[in-house]
This record gives structure tokens, sequence and C-alpha cells, in this order.
């Protein structure tokens, strides 16, 4: 089989270029943003006919924290609109036997029962933080669908809860919440200032080592072909406190810290999802535990802090 793996210098794609190293049952594919522009449908399909997959796993996205999608609503909806629905029409063009999109837990809606479970996705708005993001990443699982019933295509989608890991993007203003508060624990250390958190800290969330997805998604490949959307978390939460006081502590930072408190930073109070649905089917499916995972993390990322995406 052979797997086409877009946007493969992020987080995830780097963590399955390590499992393709030792899969020898698949011929793999990694390309990025330099090999082809997936807001341009000509140069999707191009990308995709050159490259003739038998399977594709499309990472490719414009993804960013909190803030990032609160100040680029309209950039966060468009981009990743376009790359689904370009990479789907290319794919069904192409007789493309398989296609793995990635979704977010925060498409599902704000105000629900926990915990949230696949079939909740279209029960209401998600929260207002990323509205732009949130209803381009839930339009996959409607266009996904559609291909489906009308072309009998096997267009499957994986719903990850809050990432993290090596290879992630550190940029204090752009990055999801672990790699960003590693960065600021890291500089308020060397600069022996005060690590100040945006927002109160007591917003829960799951947090999602990403050598767990990339495993999960080669299961998926061969095992999963359902229209059902497929939540891929960690069913430990945390307060992002919790997680503040860990890095801290991991990092063997002695100094102040302080919170904002201001509750307009800390965006959805909780997103809890079940991971239910992965047990039935992937039984010896599991995860790694938020203190082992950010050991791995933390330590990847003072190693390779000059060249680290920040």
């Amino acid at each position: 089989m052979k797997t086409l793996v877009t946007g493969s210098t992020g987080l995830v794609g780097q963590s399955l270029k390590e499992l393709a190293k030792i899969d020898k049952t698949k011929e793999w594919v990694f390309v990025t943003s330099k090999d082809a522009d997936l807001c341009d449908l000509t140069q999707t399909n191009e990308l995709i006919k050159r490259i003739a997959p038998d399977a594709v796993i499309n990472l490719a996205a414009n993804v960013g924290g909190l803030f990032k999608n609160m100040r680029q609503n309209v950039e966060m909806f468009e981009d990743n609109l376009l790359i689904n629905m370009n990479m789907m029409k290319a794919c069904h063009k192409n007789g493309v036997n398989k296609l793995v999109s990635i979704m977010s837990t925060c498409i599902f809606p704000d105000k629900v029962e926990y915990p949230i479970e696949e079939d909740y996705l279209h029960n209401g708005p998600p929260h207002e933080s990323n509205m732009g993001y949130s209803y381009a990443k839930r339009m996959i699982d409607v266009l996904s669908n559609a291909y489906n019933k009308q072309y009998g295509t096997k267009f499957v989608t994986v719903v990850p809860g809050n990432l993290y890991g090596e290879n992630d993007q550190f940029n204090l203003e752009n990055a999801h919440v672990i790699p960003a508060l590693i960065h600021k624990c890291y500089l308020a250390k060397q600069n022996n200032t005060e690590f100040c958190v945006s927002g109160t800290g007591i917003p829960l969330r799951q947090f999602t080592y990403v050598k767990d997805l990339a495993k999960v998604l080669v299961w998926v490949l061969e095992s999963y072909s359902m229209s059902v959307p497929l939540i891929v978390s960690t069913e430990e939460e945390v307060c992002i406190q919790d997680v503040v006081f860990m890095i801290a502590d991991k990092l063997s930072f002695e100094g102040d810290i302080s919170f904002d408190l201001e509750p307009s930073n800390d965006g959805q109070y909780q997103k809890t999802v079940s991971s239910g649905r992965l047990k039935l089917f992937y039984k010896d499916m599991t995860f790694t535990g938020l203190d082992k995972g950010l050991d791995n993390t933390i330590e990847w990322f003072l190693y390779n802090y000059e060249n680290i995406r920040k």
C-alpha cells in the first residue's frame, strides 16, 4: 500500500515518520506545503495524480492555539475548508481508495452533556472562541459522509484530543497550550522573571500524546472504514493550573507563577470526550500518561531548543 501523508513537517507528521521507519508493509510518501498548495485545487489534484497513492492521511491544516483562533477566524475557516474540500475532490477524481482526515475536539457543541460521544457532533454550535476553525473542521464530517454515500468512497475522520509532544510548534502567541506553557516557563527561568499564564487556569482538558495518535492513524488505515468519526483521546482530565505546576516542576522553575484571571482568555471551560468507540474497535490501545508524555516533550524541547519551531 502506498500511503501519502500531507503536512508531514508538523507535530503528527513527524511521529508518523518515526513509525514509517519500522513499518515495512507500506510505501510511505511524505509531502509538505512546498510540494503543493492544498488551498489550490489544481495543485492538489496534480499532487494526487503524480503520486497515485492507495491511501492518504491528510494532516495539512492552518492550526494554532486559542489566541490565534480568536484573532484569525476568517483565515482559519477559509484555509481549512479549502484544504479539505480540495483533498477530497482530488482523491475521488484520482481513485484513491482511502482518505483519513483529521478534525478536532473543538468541533463539538459548547453546551452538551459530558462525556462527549461522536454522535453529538451536530447537536449545537461550537464555542465562540474558535468558531471559524471549528466549523471548517466540522464540515469535514459533512463532506466525507456526502462522498461516501454518493460515490461509495472510504473517507474516514479522526477526532484527536488536545495534542502535544515532540516536534510541536512552540511559538508563544500561536502555539497550543502545552508547548506555549513549556516555552514560557523556560524563558522565565532563563531570564529570572515571573512565569505569567494567560487565563485563570481553571479549564479542564484531556491532553493526548502525539505518538499515541500516530499509532492509531496507522491502525485506522488498516482496520477502520466507517463513516462515523472516531474520537482518539486519553480520558485523563486535568485543569490547566495542574499542568502549569507540572511543567514548572519538570523544568525546575523556582520563581513566581501568576495567572491573569481574565476568563475571556480561558476559552471553553471543558470539552470532555469519551474514547468508548475507540476502545470498542481497538481493544489493545493504551494511552501515554501526561506525566510521561511531558517528560518526553520537555526533554526533546531542551535538547532541540535552537532549532524548534518558535
